[in-house]
Order: C-alpha cells, then structure tokens, then sequence
C-alpha cells in the first residue's frame, strides 16, 4: 500500500540522483526523447514533475536542464525532462502541444513512476518556465489532467523585454537574445496575444494550480517573473515568489555543471516546502 509522501529534509551534496534516458512514443507527435531523474521509492508516493529546460525557445539540451532536474529529484520528486522540439523549426504551437502530451503520457503512467496517487507538477528555468506555465493553462483549458502545482525558475514570459530589470542587465549595443528568441519561437505577431504562447499576459488566470516562481537578485527576467506571480494572486491563485540574492548570472547559469553551489540549499528549501504544502490538497483543474 502507498503512504503519505517523504521527503528529504535537506540538500545531499553530491547525492546519487538515478539518471535514465528513454523515449516517449506519442502518436501525433512521434517519438521524444526524455530523461528521469530520481526514482520511485516502495511504499512511498513521490511528486512526479514534467520539466522543461531552457534556452530562449530556440537552443538547449536535456544536458542544460540537469541542475533543476536533479534539484527537484533530491527535494523527493520524480521528475522527467523533456527534450521538446525547438524554434524556429518548430516555433509555437508545437512545443507546448508536445509538452501537453507528454503531461498526458506521464498521467497514465504515474502509479508506476512515482506510486498510487502521485500528484503531477510542471516546472522549467527561462523559455522551459514559459512552456510550464503555458501547459498548466491548457490543462486548466482543457480539463484534463488535474495538476498539484507548477515551479517557474526565472520563466520568460514578456515578448516585449522592456521591464527595468531586462534593461539593467542588457547592454545598449547589441542584439537581446531575449528578443531574439520569442521572434523565433512566435511565427506571427498575433502569436503574442495568444495565452499559451504569452501565459504572463493571460486574461484568464483563476483556477491554474498553484505557483512558485524563483528568480535571482540580479536576473533579467525577475520584474516580468515577479508580475505573473503577483497576477496569479490577483486572479485567487496561491502563488509564492522569491528573489534569491545569492542566485548571481540567473538564468544562464542554471545550464551550467556547477549552476549555483551558492544558492542550492535556498532552492531546495523553497521547493521542498512547496511539495509539502501541495502535495495533499486537491488538484487543479477538476
């Protein structure tokens, strides 16, 4: 029988995080490639996370995502990474349609994943931050499947990158890759009015799950991150946000071996309690 779930009390440096590569078989979309991280324990529930990783909708890799991906492992999840496909090839809405189907595959296979009853979250770092959030408005849309929360880690989601914090950090000279990459990711200009290729300027945002959003101190997208957040409160969503002073180079560095030693325990800490305070209450929607 399965039991209320357990999580870890503290970040394990160097700890043995199980990594599996495997593919999904999804049959509209063919074949994606994924990794887990982390691994169902008997007798336990474990939260069971889709991620997304970063990098400007356009560049990344399963390699890019690995810090989050075993940060969230070591909080007690079990977490798949999804190798979603990439602009401007594939520009939106085929990366979200993509990342909602696998949502839908992790669904049907969540007892054997992470136990009987495992709750289902979304997170990413920069554009992955986008696709979660994007994907948690189209399961609400939809109905379908219920969601315990979402974790958005310095998500990029204004194609308009003219917040104060964007320009602090951007140079005066010189092409924004911020820019660059949503001209990629969306085809035509009315794409950017669409909620599931721009969820940070939704009209419709009662009823997502729950969020937690995390950006650091000096992060070009912590003003439009910090927006969502608090338009996620405005909307009657429980929604937490958090700026980490000793998170330095966000999000670059969060696709880097050694991403931020500095700020790991802050970050363990915020999503192990998030776990914790979601993981027994309803699901959303449903």
């Amino acid at each position: 029988m399965s039991t209320s779930p357990s999580l870890p009390n503290g970040p394990a440096a160097g700890a043995q995080i199980a990594e599996t590569e495997f593919s999904i078989e999804l049959p509209e979309h063919g074949t994606v490639a994924a990794r887990a991280y982390g691994q169902r324990r008997p007798g336990t529930v474990s939260p069971l996370v889709l991620h997304f990783h970063g990098g400007t909708f356009v560049c990344g890799t399963l390699d890019n995502g690995r810090y989050i991906g075993r940060l969230l492992a070591e909080a007690g999840a079990v977490v798949v990474s999804l190798a979603y496909p990439l602009a401007p090839e594939h520009p939106f809405p085929q990366p979200i349609e993509v990342g909602y189907a696998v949502l839908q595959w992790l669904y049907k296979h969540r007892v054997k994943m992470a136990g009987k009853g495992a709750p289902l979250f979304l997170a990413g770092e920069e554009a992955g931050g986008n696709l979660a959030a994007a994907v948690a408005v189209i399961s609400r849309d939809r109905g379908h499947p219920p969601l315990a929360g979402q974790i958005l880690v310095s998500p990029m989601l204004d194609p308009c990158t003219g917040t104060a914090s964007q320009r602090e950090a951007t140079p005066e000279a010189g092409e924004c890759r911020w820019a660059t990459g949503w001209r990629e990711y969306l085809s035509c200009p009315k794409d950017a009015m669409h909620p599931y290729a721009v969820p940070g300027s939704s009209l419709r945002l009662a009823q997502l799950p729950p969020a937690l959003v995390l950006v650091g101190g000096d992060d070009p997208l912590r003003d439009e991150a910090q927006a969502y957040a608090a338009r996620l409160r405005a909307a009657g969503v429980t929604a937490s946000s958090h700026v980490l002073p000793s998170a330095s180079n966000w999000p670059q560095a969060l696709s880097e071996a050694e991403a931020c030693t500095a700020c790991s325990a802050a970050v363990f800490q915020h999503v192990h309690d998030f776990f914790e305070a979601t993981m027994n209450k309803p699901a959303a929607p449903g």
